[in-house]
């Protein structure tokens, strides 16, 4: 994976699969049969998401990591 940005994984019982979000590209989560699935569709779907962004002169947030809770 080469991506920066925090991700957020969760058992969706729902979806019956793993769900992983992206709090720093509104929108963008990704989910999976497996954990290692999931991960590997989100990295996609991350790199989808910024070329989108490039297209339509979007800025591209910066990957902070850890989110700061306030």
């Amino acid at each position: 994976m080469n991506s920066k940005y925090e991700l957020i994984m969760y058992w969706s019982e729902e979806d019956q699969s793993f769900i992983v979000e992206v709090p720093e590209l509104p929108g963008c989560l990704a989910d999976g049969v497996t954990q290692s699935e999931a991960l590997d569709n989100v990295q996609k779907v991350i790199d989808e998401w910024i070329a989108t962004a490039k297209e339509l002169g979007r800025e591209i947030p910066t990957a902070k990591g850890k989110l700061v809770q306030t």
